[in-house]
């Protein structure tokens, strides 16, 4: 009897110890599977957006229509020209085997360029885009592909020619802009008061520059530079500089990619600085 009850506990220890095991390779054999599938999930989102714009056969890219050398459409043939056109040619270039034509732009301004990217009724914003932490924490931005700094825009006859002369003048500046706020903190370290008008499009601050409306014209100075004319000039003076970028929808990590990418090859081949020369800006 005894010899039995032994056998019979052997024999239970042993299929609780054959089930235990299989129970662990059946866990094992569970989580390898899930995680493989959790991989290639994981690996289809990362490419999710690129391919996106390749299946609807268009880039969107939100860019400015009135910067003379930056992006400037053209009311005449409907087209946009300038450098950062020439730029969401090329990105479109990677995008689409070298195809550089593949790409429908969209009017923005520095209050609209936000939602529209939000909304997802653009892809990316190419529109002197200046990168802050603030920004950052909303959109992906690439490298820099270019650096200015805020300037000012007056006519030769007001006898301004540093920030100081401004106390109590008008400055004319472009909605939701960094241009007021860096020129706010340089007033207050420099102990004089200043007064602003916000436009949202650059030529209606120029308009208001001619007619008196607002004393100076202010955004940064490689802007400035396509709105100068006989009877305005730049100052030498300018502040807080900063940089533009390329801006993405959070999530889109594999366009983000693309995009610094191709900034990062134009920058080490040169080909960037050609495309800022070509344009004239500095």
């Amino acid at each position: 009897m005894i010899k039995f009850m032994k056998k019979a506990v052997a024999a239970v220890m042993a299929a609780a110890m054959m089930a235990a095991l299989a129970g662990c390779g059946g866990t094992s054999a569970s989580s390898t599977t899930a995680s493989s599938k959790a991989a290639g999930s994981s690996t289809s989102a990362a490419g999710a957006a690129v391919e996106k714009i390749k299946a609807s056969g268009t880039l969107k890219v939100g860019v400015k229509a009135d910067i003379p050398k930056y992006s400037l459409l053209n009311t005449t043939t409907n087209k946009y020209e300038g450098f950062e056109d020439d730029l969401a040619k090329v990105i479109a270039g990677k995008i689409f085997d070298g195809d550089t034509s593949k790409v429908e732009f969209t009017t923005v301004n520095a209050k609209t360029r936000g939602p529209l990217l939000d909304k997802g009724d653009i892809d990316m914003v190419i529109a002197t885009f200046t990168i802050t932490d603030e920004r950052k924490q909303q959109y992906d931005f690439s490298d820099p592909y270019m650096t200015d700094a805020v300037g000012f825009l007056v006519k030769k006859d007001s006898g301004i020619k540093s920030l100081k002369d401004m106390n109590g003048k008008t400055i004319g500046v472009a909605q939701s802009a960094t241009s007021r706020s860096a020129l706010e903190d340089q007033a207050k370290q420099e102990g004089i008061t200043l007064k602003f008008s916000e436009f949202a499009t650059y030529p209606e601050i120029k308009a208001a520059l001619d007619s008196g409306r607002i004393d100076v014209f202010s955004v940064d100075k490689s802007i400035l530079n396509g709105y100068v004319d006989d009877k305005t000039e730049i100052l030498d003076d300018t502040y807080a500089p900063q940089d533009y970028g390329v801006a993405t929808k959070k999530g889109n990590d594999d366009l983000a990619k693309l995009v610094n990418d191709t900034i990062t090859d134009l920058k080490s081949s040169g080909e960037l600085q050609k495309m800022l020369d070509k344009w004239e800006i500095k």
